[in-house]
């Protein structure tokens, strides 16, 4: 060894050792947090029991006092409480690994060092931090895909940096393994050891190897749309994730428990459930569009279940691909807009309101508040309203009768002497009580006269609109955007909660309906919509609608971004994936591994014994989660039995079934989204339409490591 190289060993030596005594004192700090953390939650405890044993003893005797002591108390509690417990599970996080990386940089404000966590930590009293949140606009400048000059958001608009020097550490258990000083993005070292992981049972965080493209759109403004169109396994789904994390963590106060996600199915809502919860983020509504819609709808109508769809889809059902692209079209909008128009202008059959053959309001007076006084009310909330006036004239004509009728009961009986009273009052009693009951008749007779003014139920209203459907008894996926549309536009309906912000994942399959129908429900201005255009398992005319959002979002900011590198897969299994696409501009995955092996067997038995064999295989190679990938349900639970009386295998049969580690046989359109470490992808026979392309090149892409094809002929 020369002297130079003896010189960078002795200086990484000794760079290594400051480092590792920099890393000693945060920890020792960590724990006096924690231990500080904890002796705060015992004196507010103590304050808090202490408070409540006066506050008893010194309204013992008045309820309503110890009721509005309890409110405050439990509010209390709940907060403080709640802040404490985030910040100790923050600390506990820190605990184990307080920062992964460095970097070093001028600005106008002079030279930095800052380290980079999963959370911050600052000493207690002091401003400045030991270690910086990854959200904090100031650590773009270490997600920034190079030395040199770069730029960062501060309070008083960007700040231009001249980034001098980036390092990651590995740090696991509270010691320094290792340590990369990186000039682009995270060093290569790092991100193939996390890249050549085993796959979980769920999605994991990547704030550790966020890369500079995928941290450019996590930074986005809030008040936009952005849309994300990324090929598989570029990190879609957790770029989206860690945008709502970043966002919360930027502007909390305006959209604490005001985030919507929306994803494709149980299974895949079940998959990612963690990784918010692992960025210090709780609260953030999760739901699939199915859910979502039939909450709005709140109908008993039964909706054709997601699997049962889907296996239609796969089957080439012409009918219902009719109806897909159909209800899939800009015209299709327009048509609702027609039907809603039409309705509009002729749907009650307005007649005058008579009472005791008196016109108390006249037909021309309806006509009035429904087309000039109320117009600008949806239809069905403006004959509530009308309806509302109506019966408060019935009621002041019934008014009116009755004090008539009561002034001359007064009259007949002050015109009786005193000995006709004994006579005759119970026979004014009797007339008067009737008298008022005619009346109540006929209010009750003028109210049920008043049905032209009632509506149908707008499901009913869709079924008569939407008479070749492709099922005229259950309702079907593509069904629940027109009938939300025709309630917002008719009954003026909005999402229940305060929604300040939309993630829709695996958006290539929706609608330009779907996306108008959640913008005009949640009123939101600012959207995270990802998705793969080359995943589209629904059948389209023209271009996928998450890509041309400008008809449907008309008013917002849009901007698009392409992701075109894979982290998920090898570049083998990249390469065989790619194969079943048309358009495909994808770059090389930056990971390579073993080939993908491709079989031919003749008969099912053979099948099955081959798979239960690379199954056992992949399994003495370490792998943690296996999938057997189907085309079907029907090929799922006719290989999946005959493979369970041999080996174990969870098959996947609804979207009830949880994903977990483990051998798994699932139909494709249950696997959208996810990762396993070995994939048997089994091809029966599927022809090579541009719809059978995409849905292998899905089966494929959801391999990590190692792919195994197998193609049955008879």
């Amino acid at each position: 060894m020369d002297n130079s190289e003896l010189n960078k060993e002795l200086e990484k030596k000794s760079q290594f050792d400051l480092e590792s005594k920099r890393l000693d004192a945060v920890f020792l700090e960590i724990k006096r947090q924690v231990l500080s953390s904890i002796e705060k939650r015992k004196k507010i405890a103590d304050y808090i029991l202490d408070l409540r044993k006066k506050n008893l003893e010194e309204y013992k005797d008045d309820e309503d006092k110890i009721i509005e002591y309890f409110d405050h108390e439990a509010f209390a509690k709940e907060e403080v409480f709640k802040m404490m417990d985030k910040k100790l599970k923050q600390l506990t996080v820190l605990k184990e690994s307080p920062y992964f990386g460095k970097v070093d940089f001028k600005d106008k404000f002079g030279e930095n060092t800052i380290y980079i966590g999963r959370f911050g930590l600052n000493k207690e009293g002091e401003e400045e931090p030991i270690v910086v949140d990854w959200r904090a606009p100031i650590s773009s400048v270490f997600y920034a895909g190079k030395l040199g000059e770069v730029s960062y958001e501060a309070p008083m608009g960007k700040v231009k940096a001249n980034v001098t020097a980036k390092r990651q550490f590995i740090i696991k258990k509270s010691k320094l393994l290792g340590m990369f000083d990186s000039s682009l993005d995270v060093k290569d070292e790092i991100l193939q050891m996390v890249l050549s992981k085993n796959s979980g049972d769920k999605l994991k965080d990547i704030v550790m190897t966020i890369q500079a493209e995928q941290d450019e759109i996590i930074r986005q403004p809030k008040n936009k749309v952005i849309v994300v169109n990324g090929t598989a396994g570029t990190g879609k789904t957790t770029i989206a994730l860690h945008r709502v994390a970043y966002l919360l963590y930027n502007f909390r106060e305006s959209l604490q428990d005001k985030v919507l996600i929306i994803g494709p199915n149980s299974i895949f809502m079940d998959y990612i459930s963690t990784v918010l919860p692992s960025l210090g983020e709780v609260g953030v509504k999760q739901t699939t569009f199915v859910d979502f819609a039939l909450d709005i709808i709140n109908s008993n109508e039964k909706v054709v279940d997601f699997k049962d769809y889907m296996e239609k889809v796969l089957s080439n059902d012409e009918k219902l691909h009719k109806s897909i692209i159909y209800k899939g079209s800009i015209d299709y909008i327009e048509e609702l807009n027609s039907l809603v128009e039409k309705l509009d202008y002729g749907y009650f059959n307005i007649e005058d309101v008579e009472f005791y053959d008196n016109i108390i309001v006249s037909s021309d007076e309806i006509e009035e508040m429904f087309n000039h006084y109320f117009k600008y009310m949806p239809l069905f909330r403006r004959n509530k309203k009308v309806k509302l006036i109506i019966f408060s004239k019935i009621k002041d004509e019934r008014d009116r009768l009755v004090r008539n009728i009561e002034a001359k009961y007064k009259e007949d009986k002050g015109k009786l002497a005193e000995e006709e009273l004994n006579n005759e009052l119970n026979n004014l009693i009797f007339k008067r009580k009737n008298a008022i009951r005619n009346v109540i008749k006929e209010v009750m007779r003028v109210k049920e006269s008043l049905s032209w003014l009632e509506n149908e139920d707008i499901v009913d209203i869709y079924r008569k609109f939407n008479q070749d459907s492709f099922s005229n008894e259950e309702l079907i996926y593509d069904d629940l955007a027109p009938i939300i549309y025709l309630k917002i536009k008719l009954e003026g309906i909005k999402f229940k909660q305060d929604i300040r912000h939309v993630v829709i994942d695996e958006a290539q399959d929706y609608s330009p309906l779907q996306f108008l129908v959640i913008k005009e429900l949640t009123r939101c201005k600012s959207f995270t919509i990802v998705g793969d255009s080359n995943q589209r398992l629904l059948p389209i005319r023209g271009e996928t609608p998450m890509l041309n959002l400008q008809s449907v979002f008309k008013d917002l900011n849009i901007e698009y971004f392409s992701l075109l590198k894979s982290y998920r897969s090898t570049q083998q299994i990249m390469n065989y994936a790619n194969k079943y696409i048309k358009y495909n501009d994808t770059l090389p995955p930056i990971r390579s591994g073993e080939e993908v092996v491709e079989k031919q067997v003749h008969t099912m038995d053979e099948l099955t014994d081959g798979v239960i064999n690379d199954i056992i295989e992949s399994k003495y190679k370490g792998y943690e989660s296996i999938a057997v990938i189907c085309k079907d349900m029907q090929q799922t639970l006719n290989l999946g039995s005959r493979i369970k009386k041999k080996h174990h295998i969870t098959i996947f049969n609804s979207e009830d079934v949880l994903y977990s580690s483990g051998e798994v046989i699932i139909p494709s359109y249950f696997a959208k989204g996810l990762e396993f470490d070995s994939v048997i992808l089994i091809n029966m026979q599927i022809p090579h339409d541009e719809g059978e392309g995409r849905l292998k090149y899905v089966m494929a892409t959801r391999a990590l490591h190692e792919l195994y094809v197998y193609n049955l002929t008879n």
